[in-house]
């Protein structure tokens, strides 16, 4: 049960690119007893390969004024999008404590998965922001409800070297197999559009973004290393041919 409902939460996590984003806003001048007043708002977001959640912030936004007073956050992950009856979808909530990060690879991750970021990354009211996950809460449907600890959503360790070679990896496919990305996302996902990229890849699968579409399409089995990596791409162009 636990492993069926974590398998839910990484496929939101890893199969939308933004979310709502809930703070705690410092209440103004003679407010309420100074008491903070939730507050709401759409952020991009991309997540590590432990799922921890990035988001690049600006110093001028509401939310960052909140997260500097109160570091405690929640991210709503809504993947009820298209369904004639929202309620009957999966959504989760996570809650974390949301902090600056200078990681290079995290900014780097991020800016895959949202390239037109990329213009205004280096302002400097802008900053990459990492989320330490705490809890999460999972509604799937109607009765499908539970609370999960972060280290029930990760059913193996993260390979840490294919989190370091990432981005040579989402380069090289780019660069040199673009003809394999096309058939992942038109043979094996049924998608349309001639010019798929990857933004991604962690142990479960892979992520593919074109124009303001984005789709996940996960491995047969964990990979337990980048080494495995290779063959596990070379598999899914074999089932996409044979398709």
């Amino acid at each position: 049960m636990i492993e069926d409902m974590s398998c839910t939460v990484r496929a939101l996590l890893r199969g939308l690119d933004r979310a709502t984003l809930a703070t705690a806003l410092p209440p103004p001048p003679g407010g309420e007893s100074g008491i903070p007043w939730p507050y709401a708002s759409l952020v991009l977001a991309a997540v590590d390969h432990d799922l921890s959640p990035i988001l690049l912030l600006s110093d001028l936004a509401e939310h960052t004024n909140a997260i500097t007073s109160d570091g405690r956050v929640s991210l709503l992950f809504d993947g009820t999008g298209g369904l004639d009856q929202p309620l009957t979808g999966a959504r989760v909530t996570l809650l974390g404590r949301a902090a600056r990060t200078t990681d290079e690879r995290l900014g780097q991750r991020f800016l895959a998965h949202h390239p037109d970021a990329a213009m205004y990354a280096g302002f400097k009211d802008f900053h990459f922001y990492r989320v330490a996950l705490e809890r999460a809460h999972l509604v799937a449907g109607f009765g499908k409800i539970r609370w999960l600890e972060a280290a029930d959503l990760l059913p193996v360790p993260v390979p840490a070297d294919l989190a370091e070679s990432e981005s040579g990896i989402v380069s090289h496919m780019n660069e040199d197999h673009a003809d394999a990305l096309q058939l992942y996302a038109q043979k094996l996902l049924g998608l349309p559009g001639t010019d798929w990229r990857m933004t991604g890849i962690d142990a479960e699968g892979i992520d593919l973004r074109w124009a303001g579409q984005v789709a996940r399409l996960p491995f047969d089995a964990p990979l337990a290393s980048v080494a495995e990596a290779r063959k596990a791409l070379v598999a899914l162009v074999g089932r996409a041919r044979a398709v």
